[in-house]
């Protein structure tokens, strides 16, 4: 069963186009992982699908209705999206930020209710945020701030979460921390997330479901087996890889790699 489907989207800015004539699906109640060199299109695939950019042809559609006819507050009680670069306003508390992703449920005074507050508290308490409650975002270093933005993610309490690069900033025990916690949503609440990693092995160990992309268009997608594969990773990334498999995971990981070249 299919949650989003992406029929043959071309998505761009003004009139360079960046994904081209592109169709993929992502399965409901997975993990799923898009991977792909820099400038390839995965976050502007992500904006898409978040209904962040318009499609410039073909369609997303959200259970079988199409993305951008359907009404922001709808979208956003079910869909909680972590741009890759974002900047909070100057002088709010983590509190306050992380309480910002309630908004879709409030009524039109923007009251918070007793379940917004018990939202609130489980997303910070669950990033490891309640030191850092009261104090300023803007006081707390790269790491703990993305904390703050993923917290405020999950604290809309929607059945799909759409990531960008949610590690970018993190050490590594921190990495780890996240993605667990969505692993841990994931299998315990059915929660759908789609993200993009830089991190191949950590994509392969987390993902029920996989897309590799290259210049906008899709090179492969299916589980992690499927994905990460030795001619897949040359196909994308233009490396000679030596493959191992994950013993947390049993899925296939890159152990090394070194440039591809072609046989004379």
């Amino acid at each position: 069963m299919t949650v989003l489907n992406i029929d043959h989207v071309a998505i761009g800015y003004s009139s360079s186009l960046i994904v081209e004539d592109l169709s993929v699906t992502i399965p409901k109640g997975k993990i799923t992982t898009i991977i792909g060199p820099n400038g390839c299109g995965k976050s502007t695939l992500l904006k898409a699908i978040s209904r962040l950019l318009k499609t410039q042809g073909g369609n997303v559609y959200l259970d079988g209705r199409a993305i951008h006819q359907l009404p922001t507050k709808e979208v956003a009680k079910r869909m909680a999206i972590l741009p890759q670069s974002a900047n909070a306003p100057g002088g709010l508390t983590v509190f306050e930020l992380v309480s910002y992703g309630r908004f879709p449920h409030q009524n039109g005074f923007g009251n918070l209710k007793k379940e917004d507050y018990e939202h609130i508290h489980w997303a910070i308490g669950v990033t490891g945020l309640n030191e850092f409650k009261d104090r300023p975002v803007e006081s707390l270093s790269g790491g703990q701030r993305q904390r703050v933005w993923i917290a405020m993610a999950l604290a809309q309490g929607t059945e799909i979460l759409v990531l960008d690069e949610p590690t970018t900033y993190l050490d590594l025990a921190h990495q780890l921390d996240v993605l667990l916690l969505l692993q841990r949503l994931n299998e315990e609440e059915g929660r759908t997330i789609v993200m993009v990693l830089h991190d191949l092995n950590h994509a392969s160990r987390f993902s029920d479901y996989m897309i590799a992309m290259k210049k906008g268009s899709l090179i492969e997608e299916g589980s992690p087996e499927e994905v990460m594969t030795r001619l897949n990773l040359q196909r994308v990334f233009n490396i000679d890889a030596s493959m191992a498999t994950c013993p947390f995971s049993n899925n296939p990981i890159c152990l090394s790699y070194q440039l591809y070249q072609k046989s004379e």
